[in-house]
């Protein structure tokens, strides 16, 4: 069945590649099928990660015998596209940071199906973090000029790297050709002029996509768009009557960080809701723990422990089965 709900479709536009699923019927939070490609002599796991609608840490994490930069013409190399869809309601953007990954949820047209657009970001650095929260679209930009943030001019200053106070659009623009203002003060979904940094932890706490998937999303996306950006390295869900876990590494966050997102929660509008910040990721086995009994807050199911260890200490992101649903609850309570 899990093969049913993969509708990967090559768009014509600008050649751009969207990884596009069919929403799952109820039951199911599974979407996609791990495939594979051979390598060729040119290729990179950076090119071959963009031609298949993944990022930097996607194709690492599959691939970890392989040489990012020389993988050489014949290996064989996985592509992990089959995902758990992120937990809580699947409507407009919902960026996991854990999983350097966005799922955009069209309003569906009436008589046709639902579907999902996924697609690989990168996120802030360690002393840049991206927050967590509720928030929307509030304005959108082509072209964007940039102006640099004075933090960011002294921070380049330092490195000998002094930045104008406007950078005009074009080639060294670092948002690219689109740009989406967010709720949450100073924070952007943007493109790139550094397409090969997509899927990393590297920028200054905004969100970056390759140029082709934010001028696709540009067009079919709108101010007001609900967005919320949440931390679930541990994602669980049915594949009919299997339970499935993907599991990335934790994200690492220093307590100061903690105290900077805070600040940016007081200086939300008022009308922007944001229920968590970033805080220090539990434990991988608590998370387990977490995500598996909402899981099964409505339908029985039982772990198998030792598949489940064995997936956290991987944390490559690849979804495997670690359950099944069980007919009596009393049963499910007692094997926990």
């Amino acid at each position: 069945m899990r093969c049913c709900w993969a509708l990967v479709t090559l768009l014509a536009a600008a050649s751009a590649r969207a990884e596009v699923y069919e929403l799952p019927p109820e039951g199911y939070d599974v979407v996609g099928a791990l495939s594979g490609v051979t390598a060729r002599y040119e290729d990179t796991l950076v090119d071959i990660a963009r031609r298949h609608g993944l990022g930097y840490q996607d194709i690492v994490r599959a691939n970890p015998d392989v040489n990012v930069w020389l993988p050489g013409a014949g290996t064989e190399i996985v592509l992990p596209t089959r995902f758990v869809l992120p937990p809580g309601p699947r409507e407009g953007l919902v960026l996991n940071l854990a999983e350097y990954r966005m799922y955009y949820y069209p309003d569906a047209k009436d008589g046709e199906p639902a579907y999902v657009y996924t697609y690989p970001m990168s996120i802030g650095r360690m002393d840049w973090e991206t927050p967590l929260g509720r928030t929307k679209i509030t304005a959108m930009a082509t072209n964007p000029a940039w102006y640099p943030p004075q933090s960011v001019r002294e921070e380049h200053a330092a490195d000998g790297d002094p930045l104008p106070r406007i950078v005009p659009p074009g080639p060294e623009n670092p948002l690219g050709t689109r740009a989406m203002r967010l709720g949450i003060p100073g924070y952007l979904i943007h493109g790139t002029n550094k397409p090969a940094g997509v899927g990393m932890r590297v920028s200054h706490g905004c969100v970056r996509m390759f140029p082709e998937d934010i001028e696709f999303l540009f067009r079919h996306i709108s101010v007001d768009t609900p967005v919320r950006i949440i931390n679930a390295p541990v994602k669980i869900g049915w594949d009919g009557e299997v339970l499935v876990a993907e599991i990335h590494p934790l994200l690492e966050t220093p307590q100061p960080l903690v105290e900077q997102s805070l600040q940016h929660v007081e200086e939300m509008d008022a009308d922007i809701e944001v229920p968590e910040v970033a805080t220090p990721s539990k434990e991988p086995l608590t998370q387990v723990t977490e995500q598996f009994i909402t899981a099964t807050s409505e339908r029985a199911g039982q772990l198998d422990w030792d598949l489940v260890e064995r997936l956290v200490e991987r944390s490559n992101g690849i979804p495997e089965p670690v359950g099944q649903s069980i007919k009596n609850a009393a049963a499910s309570a007692a094997s926990q």
